[in-house]
């Protein structure tokens, strides 16, 4: 090996390690640029009316804002006030075990019943366990606070992107061959315009899923249906964990009315979560991005194993970016050029 070849070699060893190093930062910025992409989708929609981009842009996130104060202002009020009514419920249900334990400890025999703690030895029990939990709660705010830190990082790479993207593809151009830079902008416009049908399929798919939680946490008559069924849309932008977090909620409340209604609750999003994973997803990725459900489910975790929890919400925008990559390098400029040397 000549040692231009292998100083190549120990620069590509060394690019591959500390791309490794800060996959963090690159998951953020990428996330950024998935932003940015559903930014822009909104943006390029008003600039059929407003043609100036900045005045475009400006609305576009004048639009995002009041969204998004509308939906707070929906949801954590209403959640806050029926959290208070369940804490206030917990002391009532633990007496009503009480006295039913007792009716029961007076109609068997003595003998034959096996003696319950009180609440004071239970406490003393728990207490180990309540210590451990405080601390374990401490180190969930001071995650909090890092992923809060980094949703501000997201925000503002993406506003930087959303403003003037043009150098910044460029700068990523430019790490290509001079012979293949041409090619390489092509496939970043087909990148972007895979993202932007993604993000196309998965509003589709939150809307779906909202107005159908809504329509049957109406029909159960659930309390704040409008209200779970908004967190369940968003939620599903999460997948997997996201529809199992969403259905939390609307049990925990229908438990303050009846029983059997956090039963039905939990059926019904059972039904939902079978019929988005079977047919809804399929459908939509299928149709927008070419995704296989095999494909969606084994990038997920992948990227849930190297990245974490971003990894899992990126999971689906990553492997649109991939395919797209793939199909167009190593297929088409590649296999497909690929011609068997004659004899």
């Amino acid at each position: 090996m000549s040692l231009s070849r292998a100083i190549g070699l120990i620069a590509l060893i060394l690019s591959v390690y500390i791309l490794w190093q800060i996959r963090q930062l690159l998951l953020l910025f990428f996330s950024a640029v998935v932003l940015a992409t559903a930014i822009n989708q909104l943006v390029q929609l008003l600039q059929r009316w407003i043609k100036q981009r900045g005045w475009a842009i400006l609305l576009s996130l004048i639009i995002l804002v009041f969204l998004f104060t509308l939906v707070f202002s929906i949801i954590v009020p209403a959640f806050a006030d029926q959290l208070q009514q369940l804490i206030e419920l917990f002391p009532q249900v633990f007496t009503q075990i009480q006295k039913g334990l007792n009716i029961l400890e007076n109609r068997i025999d003595k003998s034959d019943f096996i003696d319950l703690p009180n609440l004071d030895t239970i406490l003393q029990q728990l207490q180990p366990y309540i210590s451990e939990f405080f601390t374990h709660t401490f180190n969930f705010f001071s995650a909090y606070i890092g992923a809060v830190a980094q949703l501000f990082l997201v925000i503002i790479l993406s506003l930087m992107l959303l403003v003037n993207p043009q150098p910044y593809k460029l700068l990523f151009i430019r790490l290509f061959p001079s012979f293949y830079r041409r090619r390489a902008s092509e496939i970043v416009s087909q990148c972007e315009v895979a993202l932007g049908n993604w993000t196309t399929g998965i509003l589709i798919q939150m809307s779906f899923i909202a107005v159908l939680s809504g329509i049957g946490l109406w029909i159960l008559q659930v309390p704040l249906a409008l209200a779970h069924a908004i967190l369940a849309g968003l939620l599903d932008l999460i997948p997997n964990i996201g529809p199992t977090i969403a259905a939390v909620f609307p049990i925990a409340i229908a438990l303050l009315d009846a029983p059997w209604k956090a039963v039905a609750v939990l059926v019904f999003y059972i039904v939902i979560q079978q019929i988005e994973s079977y047919w809804l997803t399929p459908t939509i990725m299928a149709k927008q991005v070419s995704l296989l459900p095999a494909m969606t489910l084994i990038a997920q975790i992948i990227f849930a194993s190297f990245f974490g929890a971003l990894g899992l919400l990126m999971a689906i925008p990553l492997t649109v970016v991939a395919k797209t990559w793939i199909e167009e390098v190593l297929f088409k400029d590649f296999l497909d050029k690929w011609r068997q040397a004659p004899s």
